[in-house]
């Protein structure tokens, strides 16, 4: 349920398909957060926007990522 913005565009693009019935739960990030990895998503009047870009609709904030890295494999 902890999904960063990644996770979060994935599960709003999921919810705001046609006739999907089962949503997760989606909320705004700074319920959980202080910062993510994509820009946040921000609950407005009960609602937060689905991303329109490609794929996902989001994209990854490298530096963001950078510094919030604790490790990587080569």
């Amino acid at each position: 349920m902890l999904e960063t913005g990644v996770g979060r565009a994935a599960n709003l693009a999921l919810a705001a398909l046609e006739n999907f019935t089962l949503p997760g739960d989606i909320s705004a990030t700074a319920r959980y957060f202080a910062e993510d990895i994509t820009p946040l998503f921000v609950l407005a009047d009960g609602h937060i926007t689905v991303p329109a870009g490609p794929g996902t609709g989001v994209e990854v904030l490298p530096d963001v990522l950078d510094r919030l890295t604790t490790h990587a494999r080569s």
